[in-house]
């Protein structure tokens, strides 16, 4: 009598979070305005209003779609074929990274030598250090030790993917390992250990460190990837727990907001005497805990799986594009950090108008919607398609 083979085990389907794709594209699009330079639009965006920003959000999120696209190889393929992915996807933001900065360098010095400008885009970057000591820096720039604050949330994502692979060891012993080992890495980096330089082969070397310290910002990041992997229960939605995190909001706001800031000298002072709890740098607890309250408010808003994303014509409409965004967030990212430089010469030309502001950035705003179309049309490798056509019409 033969035994009857037992059904084959598969990995469950993964899924995409419509959420997660919605506020993925929500963070690229206000990246995008923030990091015009002088953008009247970005005195609406949340920075302006809070101590969190699109920075937390992108790694939030960066975070749970971590969990979604290497979690699952992790549990079913064992850990050296999860870490050989994660290997990947670092190989691939190593070489986005260059390629960023690269581009961004060749256009400023484009624009610089066509003598239009009266202003120097090279220096405007911070460039001329790069420029001046090309050999030196050339060396930082590929071992990541030359990291200029503008092109510098790449490598903070490569490194914390590089933490990873040891939590998901952590992690085969308990998962309560993986929040404590990511709450005292934030910890000790908040009491000053850990940093990165920034200009370590500068002939006149500095004492600055990376702008956004990853061992820090890993807390982002895997409490993100706790709540996807379900490592982090999942908070009650409650009045309670919405009233509270409505506090918190309301409260930071004239705590952050740039208007009461210059206002009044007492907030001002109070900032600078408790600067390390608003760090961007190393992750300030009150920028952790703004962004939390702002998560869970958001999360209660859209409702189940995002129910209320979609329903009337606008959403209907907005909804997929943003989404569509979030599904391509490292070719999205990477041509922002080019555009927003282009958009702000932009603007240096034609004036910052009411007008002309809506206008350079609404072109902004479609240039990268389409960068995402264009980019996940590529991906569904439309030539196949035209190659099996063909054969089939023969």
């Amino acid at each position: 009598m033969t035994q009857q083979a037992s059904p084959e085990r598969k990995p469950p389907s993964r899924t995409r979070d419509p959420r997660l794709d919605f506020f993925r594209g929500v963070a690229m699009y206000v990246i995008l305005l923030s990091h015009v330079p002088s953008n009247p639009w970005a005195l609406w965006t949340p920075s302006r209003f809070g101590f969190s920003d699109a920075a937390e959000i992108f790694v939030f999120c960066s975070g749970m779609a971590s969990a979604i696209a290497f979690g699952t190889i992790f549990q079913y393929a064992g850990w050296w074929m999860g870490t050989l992915r994660i290997l990947l996807r670092m190989w691939q933001i190593y070489w986005a990274h260059l390629g960023v900065f690269f581009v961004a360098l060749f256009t400023m010095l484009v624009l610089n030598q066509t003598g239009w400008f009266e202003k120097d885009y090279v220096d405007a970057l911070n460039l001329y250090p790069f420029i001046r000591e090309t050999g030196r820096n050339m060396i930082g720039l590929m071992t990541m030790t030359y990291v200029p604050n503008y092109f510098d949330i790449l490598p903070m994502y490569f490194v914390i993917l590089g933490l990873v692979p040891p939590m998901m060891l952590l992690a085969q012993i308990s998962p309560k390992l993986v929040i404590m080992a990511s709450l005292c890495l934030w910890a000790y980096v908040t009491a000053g250990g850990l940093e990165l330089p920034a200009e370590y082969w500068f002939s006149r070397g500095s004492e600055r460190q990376w702008f956004f310290n990853p061992f820090a910002w890993q807390l982002v990041f895997f409490t993100g990837f706790g709540l996807m992997a379900g490592w982090i229960p999942k908070p009650p939605k409650s009045r309670a727990m919405i009233a509270i995190a409505c506090a918190v909001v309301v409260i930071s706001l004239p705590l952050a907001w740039h208007e009461t800031v210059g206002m009044f000298a007492e907030i001002r002072a109070w900032r600078k005497e408790w600067w390390i709890l608003l760090s961007k740098t190393d992750q300030g607890i009150l920028r952790y805990i703004h962004f939390l309250s702002l998560a869970y408010l958001a999360w209660a808003a859209v409702g189940p799986m995002g129910s209320r994303l979609l329903g009337g014509p606008i959403r209907d409409r907005v909804t997929p594009v943003v989404s569509k965004v979030g599904q391509q967030t490292l070719a999205v990212f990477m041509t922002s950090m080019v555009l927003s430089r282009l958009m702000g010469v932009l603007l240096d030309v034609m004036g910052r108008g009411v007008l002309q502001a809506l206008v350079v950035n609404v072109l902004g705003i479609a240039l990268l919607s389409l960068t995402a179309y264009f980019v996940a049309y590529l991906k569904a490798q439309p030539w196949r398609n035209a190659v099996r056509a063909a054969l089939d019409g023969r």
